[in-house]
Parts: C-alpha cells; sequence; structure tokens
C-alpha cells in the first residue's frame, strides 16, 4: 500500500501528489478485482489520464517485478466523477519475457474504458532513438496559470476556478493551450511537464503518473492548426484511445519535454503524437491518441 502523509501547512503542489497517491493505491475488493476513487474537485466528466493511470496500476498490481513496456486503451463512455471506478483485471498470459493483461474499467454496471497492457522483463538489444528537438527550456516557457492570467478577459467565467486549479502536473507551454482563444499555429506543440512535488522511488508509480499526464494536452495538438477564435465551449471533444510505449525507465518527478504533431485530421476525428525526453536527450516513452473533435457552429469559435 502506497503511504503518503499531508501535513496541514503542505503547499498546494504537495496536497495535489499526495491526492494522486491516494487516488492511484487502488482498493483490492476481491482477486483482479480493484477499486478507485477519482479525483476531487475537477470539474466534468473524468478525466481520461486518470481511469488509464488507474488501470495500468490495476494491471500492475498482478504482475511480479516487470515494468510495463506498452499499453493501449479505448475510451467507451463518459467516466461519472461522483462513483468510483471498479477495475477488473483479465490475466491473459504469464510468459518468461512477456506478460499481458487486459483491464476493463466499470460504472453503473457499464464499461467505461478498456486497456491491454504488455509487461516485459528487462534484457540487452539493440539501441537507438532520435535526437531530441532543440526547443525552449521549461523556465522560458509559460505555466497554465500563467496563460490563463494573461488572457483571463477571454476565458468565460465558468473555467475560472478550473484555471488555477493546483493539479498533479506541473507543465510548461510552447504556445497557448487550447483553451484560450488563439490563431492558428503550425508546427508541433512543445510542452515540458513532471509532478509537482517528489514521488516515491517507485517505477510502476512514476510509469502510472506519466500515463496520468500524457492525456494532459494531445488534444491541443489537433485544435491549435485551425486555431479558436472564440470562448471556450461550443468545440466538442473527447479522447477516443490512447496509447503509450514506455522505452527506458522514467521518474516523471524530473522535467520530461513532450514533442507532440497531429498528422491528421478528417471527419471529425483527429489524431495526435507524442514523444517525451529527459533534459538530458533521453527518449523514454512515445504516445499515439485520436480524439473526437466535433465543429462548433458557432461564429464565435471558428477558424479564419
Amino acid at each position: 500500500m502506497l503511504c503518503w502523509v499531508a501535513m496541514k501547512d503542505e503547499p498546494s503542489a504537495e496536497v495535489a501528489i499526495e491526492q494522486l497517491l491516494e487516488m492511484l493505491d487502488l482498493e483490492e475488493i476481491d482477486l483482479n478485482i480493484y477499486r478507485g476513487e477519482n479525483e476531487r474537485d475537477r470539474p466534468g466528466r473524468l478525466f481520461g489520464g486518470q481511469v488509464a493511470a488507474q488501470s495500468l496500476a490495476a494491471a500492475g498490481r498482478t504482475v511480479e517485478l516487470a515494468p510495463a513496456h506498452s499499453l493501449h486503451g479505448y475510451f467507451l463512455r463518459p467516466g461519472d466523477p461522483d462513483v468510483p471506478v471498479v477495475y477488473t483485471v483479465d490475466r491473459i498470459r504469464d510468459g518468461r519475457s512477456f506478460t499481458t493483461r487486459r483491464v476493463v474499467a466499470q460504472q453503473h454496471g457499464k464499461a467505461i474504458f478498456n486497456m491491454s497492457v504488455s509487461f516485459h522483463a528487462a534484457e540487452h538489444g539493440y539501441s537507438h532513438q532520435f535526437p531530441m528537438p532543440r526547443v525552449p527550456m521549461p523556465e522560458e516557457l509559460m505555466s497554465r496559470a500563467d496563460y490563463a492570467e494573461k488572457f483571463i478577459d477571454r476565458i468565460p467565467k465558468k473555467f475560472h476556478p478550473w484555471m488555477h486549479r493546483k493539479g498533479p502536473i506541473d507543465t510548461r507551454y510552447g504556445r497557448p493551450p487550447s483553451f484560450v482563444p488563439a490563431e492558428p499555429s503550425d508546427g508541433p506543440g512543445v510542452v515540458w511537464l513532471k509532478a509537482a512535488a517528489p514521488l516515491p522511488d517507485d517505477p510502476r508509480l512514476h510509469q502510472c503518473a506519466l500515463t496520468y499526464a500524457t492525456d494532459i494536452s494531445l488534444i491541443d495538438s489537433i485544435v491549435q492548426p485551425h486555431g479558436r477564435m472564440g470562448a471556450y465551449g461550443p468545440l466538442m471533444t473527447a479522447s477516443l484511445d490512447h496509447a503509450v510505449w514506455f522505452h527506458k525507465p522514467v521518474r516523471a518527478d524530473e522535467w520530461m519535454l513532450y514533442y507532440q504533431d497531429s498528422p491528421s485530421a478528417f471527419g471529425g476525428r483527429g489524431l495526435a503524437r507524442g514523444t517525451i525526453y529527459t533534459l538530458d536527450g533521453e527518449l523514454v516513452a512515445s504516445t499515439s491518441q485520436e480524439a473526437l473533435i466535433r465543429p462548433a457552429q458557432s461564429p464565435e469559435d471558428r477558424s479564419e
């Protein structure tokens, strides 16, 4: 069991990390069945990164030692933030090198998410990677709160509390996030991210935290080539699937570059991809996500 005791005078970042650890510390209610609590104070439907991270945590509880090397999940229904999520793990295969699990997340008796996870025992092999792109460092970029403060007059009031919410992931953006009305923006997305406070030295916990973080900004890469010219709201977006490949061990509480692009959008769907590097230039993970992107009918939110 994870143990993370918050002190009364802890800064908000520490409290946010405490809540993340509590969320990932699933309750075992039967063999291969776990229950996870939801994030507090997050508006709207359940955050997809939470469900993906908890699914990985549930799968990991049934595997000895080997870390995950890939996960592939599908979002089936919107999650209810007021109801805990129940995770059922199917032990598909236990091999000498690879172990496979399938996880189904349920609420109200219906599946809201399913995921396949593969675990791989460490071994030697070839090694190469794409070089890390040249980008501004995190201290040179603005946070979500910085953008909210700078563009507060453009953002509807109902989103103001969320803009200033201290979440468990510290982010720095190379261009305005999609909640900020802006002109179309070409080129790759640059986001630096890390856990808002130090995490315990548990490799699987760091994989879960990174999985949570990978769902934060990928949809931005699909939206930004078309711009947001009006108030946030008319554009409907939802993650359809999500995949993560873990290439190397990772520490989610150290700065990581999340370098993103969107090769295609068509017919109400868009695809985004990401590569994740350490400050030292090590490529530690790759991601992909398809999302539902339904254009707004309102003239206040359109590309020009």
